[in-house]
């Protein structure tokens, strides 16, 4: 009688490929979270792959991900980041309204000495970034104090939602954080929900993140508001310079 044939388990190993498509979306995705990356640039996969030494194919994939994450948008000449109407930062507004509250509250219960830990360093990196007026910097220590409780977030779909969310509003960002007026309202709003969260109250979180989010909201809307008039004045300005002559 012959022996029974042992099953066969298939083990899927990346291939080098694979292993280089995902590390050129990483390292792509990180460049929009930190907003490297100039409004006009465009991302080609000939170009990318040059980069990275590799054939067209990993870069492409990476791109073809990155904006079916809504991270890019297609052109004809390559990937750019997309441009937000005001619509559509009021929409993101919203999304992030009903859904970071709640999922900040259940991170809030979940926290261990690590997220704490690493809530805390972000929070003296957006203190040292208001000192020394570096929007940048604000940025990056923004974006650690929110990966910290993210992490903790138990439904991992919903923190990756909000997670991409908060990446696509980069107008959001680079608008509000470059003056200093709001560099104070976001380290305020940060050492308020730190506060909170090192209590591990999620009702209190819940209420910081709806006060944080909407002085966020105000914020931009100024911003842009100031912007807007600003543009309009240039315009009557140059009209009467024209009239004139």
């Amino acid at each position: 009688m012959s022996e029974p044939q042992a099953e066969h388990t298939t083990i899927r190993h990346l291939s080098r490929r694979d292993s280089l498509s995902e590390r050129i979306y990483f390292e792509l995705r990180g460049k929009v979270q930190r907003s490297e990356v100039a409004p006009e640039f465009r991302f080609v996969d000939v170009d990318i792959a040059t980069e990275y030494g590799t054939s067209r194919m990993p870069a492409r994939e990476a791109l073809l991900r990155l904006a079916n994450e809504g991270y890019l948008v297609g052109t004809t000449r390559g990937f750019m980041v997309p441009r937000l109407s005001l619509d559509d930062i009021r929409d993101v507004f919203e999304v992030r309204r009903l859904l970071e509250p709640r999922a900040a509250a259940n991170a809030a219960q979940h926290l261990d000495n690590q997220a704490e830990q690493d809530m805390s360093r972000a929070l003296q990196e957006a203190s040292l970034a208001a000192e020394r007026h570096d929007a940048n910097r604000m940025i990056l220590a923004n974006i650690a104090f929110r990966q910290a409780w993210l992490a903790k977030v138990r439904n991992r779909r919903l923190a990756d939602t909000i997670g991409r969310f908060v990446d696509h509003a980069q107008t959001v960002r680079l608008k509000t954080l470059q003056t200093e007026s709001t560099r104070t309202v976001v380290l305020n709003g940060l050492k308020s929900l730190h506060s909170a969260f090192m209590r591990h109250d999620p009702i209190s979180v819940n209420d910081r993140m709806v006060a944080f989010m909407a002085a966020a909201e105000d914020a931009f809307f100024s911003i842009r508001q100031t912007e807007l008039e600003d543009t309009a004045d240039r315009r009557s300005l140059s009209q009467n310079k024209r009239e004139k002559r």
